[in-house]
């Protein structure tokens, strides 16, 4: 099958980072990176936790910009038409689940937004943000791949942003998913990067 999109052309175009890059992180919130919750936890939440934190880091060292989100509503009925019974349930305003990770966020840096859909741009603030902030290039990091990571990279990519799916910094409830993902996406939409790649970029073409 993969022959065939290689002999149609797909994924033969390198996008490449532009000039101006931000960093997008999404839903990586106690809800999906805590065991203590249903949907939470799992083999590779905690390997893309410290991946990204690992970038963050060189970020706000070098003043670029980070986008952090987090998916709530207001009460169970306010949330849209979800098969997964615990999103609606769990994932309440106030309520710990909606709390963003404390290994990825900083609030007296990070721009932190709630969203009410899958994807980081929906009727959110989030393209206000990074153009305001003059962005070309969004890396985009979090969970899930399947789910809220790909939705997030198909809007980036349809606003008109260069867009970086950061491996090492996504996760998914089983690799697999993670996997196919990668490879739709990045024959698609995106460059499928490593966090290195990131902070590489960050440090050769940003001043402190």
């Amino acid at each position: 099958m993969s022959k065939v999109y290689d002999t149609k052309g797909y994924g033969q175009q390198q996008i490449g980072f532009g000039k101006s890059l931000a960093i997008l992180v999404v839903d990586f919130q106690l809800g999906f990176t805590s065991a203590e919750f249903q949907l939470g936890g799992g083999p590779m939440i905690d390997a893309a936790l410290d991946h990204t934190a690992r970038v963050l880091q060189v970020a706000r060292e070098r003043n670029i910009p980070v986008a952090n989100c987090y998916v709530a509503y207001p009460s169970a009925d306010a949330a849209p038409y979800w098969k997964v019974p615990a999103v609606p349930r769990d994932l309440i305003r106030g309520t710990d689940a909606v709390k963003l990770d404390p290994r990825i966020v900083d609030h007296s840096y990070d721009f932190t937004f709630e969203k009410f859909g899958a994807s980081a741009f929906f009727q959110s603030p989030l393209t206000n943000y990074l153009v305001k902030k003059g962005i070309d290039t969004v890396a985009i990091t979090g969970c899930v791949t399947s789910g809220c990571v790909r939705a997030s990279a198909v809007d980036s990519f349809q606003f008109g942003f260069r867009t970086m799916l950061v491996d090492d910094c996504c996760s998914d409830n089983d690799p697999q998913p993670h996997a196919d993902t990668l490879r739709d996406v990045g024959r698609r939409y995106a460059d499928v990067v490593q966090a290195d790649d990131v902070i590489n970029f960050m440090m050769s073409n940003t001043k402190q």
